[in-house]
């Protein structure tokens, strides 16, 4: 999990960096962060949902492939890809 100072560092830097390409004009800069603050919050909670599925597959697996192999590491990809496409995320 991305910590809570890092997920407000990464907010700053999204909303910052929106307003300085004039994308965007925030008429409330605190609550942009915390939108972004929130957005940054659910997509690491998704992405750690999924690898939780995509590991316990692998640990599920008959042939106990281990950790770290190039064989557990293209099955992680894979797994991942698939788990992200169930959810609506394209690769």
């Amino acid at each position: 999990m991305i910590s809570l100072d890092r997920q407000q560092h990464f907010a700053h830097l999204i909303i910052d960096g929106v307003w300085n390409d004039d994308l965007v004009d925030y008429a409330d800069d605190e609550r942009a962060i915390r939108i972004a603050k929130r957005v940054i919050a659910d997509f690491a909670s998704e992405v750690e949902a999924v690898d939780d599925v995509v590991r316990n597959k692998l640990y599920s697996l008959k042939r106990g492939v281990m950790e770290g192999t190039d064989e557990w590491n293209a099955l992680y990809e894979k797994y991942y890809q698939e788990e992200l496409r169930k959810k609506g995320h394209s690769d």
